[in-house]
């Protein structure tokens, strides 16, 4: 896989795992636990940004009370978030341990804080507005496995799971936003999409004034997303149709085959 040195943020990432917006990060946990907590000073931000693999990574992760809370945002379905989160956690436990110094090869059992694993969606398909997935979804069918992870996979697009986006403003503004661009770019290219759809933010709304006094990096980040989404959908087009020429080359060589039998 290629490694990238530099952090690339996303916008969800921008505006949920940064320590200037901790009172966000807060409100969005309490609106995925169903908590009610008040203090952002709670939140300690543990994100690890040190490498990055495959030019964008999108991991939020922060410790509160008892909780390691891993929080990713994906623009398009994916089953492998479980092993996924699996090596995020790893590195993350290990960052813990060193950081609290721990001894993870003595005889006293070391306390940890429980993992929390949560995909918010906004892609295109249409999905449930929550999904649960695990790892034992990878393993052959029948295996015993010793090892299981739990991914909770929330639809935040702008309409869905209605009760979690009002419980947490900034998640329901951020899903307008990408709504409203996504709407835009029906009728105008990428760059004056986002311009307009930030412009047209109404003004109540808590996120504004943080991506209008950021505009050029929010600006950054979107393009940099779309880019890669489009991308994206390009390979797995490109991948579908080298499956539907192969199925027919090998339906036009069992046809082959069959004649020369005959």
């Amino acid at each position: 896989a290629a490694v990238n040195s530099e952090y690339k943020d996303r916008l969800f990432n921008f505006l949920f795992g940064s320590m200037e917006n901790r009172a966000w990060t807060l409100s969005l946990y309490n609106a995925v636990n169903g908590s009610n907590y008040t203090d952002p000073e709670m939140i300690q931000i543990n994100t690890i940004r040190e490498v990055i693999y495959l030019g964008m990574h999108n991991d939020v992760s922060f410790l509160i009370g008892d909780d390691m809370d891993l929080y990713e945002q994906q623009s398009s379905f994916n089953p492998n978030m479980p092993i996924r989160m699996l090596q995020y956690a790893g590195n993350l436990y290990e960052k813990y341990i060193k950081g609290s110094r721990l001894n993870k090869y003595g005889n006293t059992l070391l306390a940890l804080p429980v993992p929390k694993l949560v995909v918010f969606y906004n892609g295109t398909a249409s999905v449930e507005n929550e999904i649960i997935l695990r790892l034992s979804d990878s393993f052959p069918e029948g295996a015993d496995p010793d090892i299981e992870v739990r991914v909770r996979m929330l639809n935040i697009n702008y309409g869905q799971n209605q009760e979690l986006l009002d419980h947490c403003e900034p998640l329901k503004e951020y899903a307008w936003l990408m709504k409203q661009i996504r709407d835009n770019r029906k009728t105008m290219e990428i760059e004056e999409a986002i311009e307009t759809a930030i412009t047209s933010m109404p003004e109540e709304y808590v996120i504004k004034a943080f991506l209008e006094t950021h505009r050029a990096e929010v600006k950054g980040m979107l393009l940099t997303e779309y880019n890669e989404a489009e991308t994206m959908e390009l390979f797995r087009e490109e991948g579908r149709a080298e499956g539907r020429a192969e199925g027919r080359a090998e339906g036009k060589a069992e046809g082959i085959d069959r004649k020369s039998v005959v």
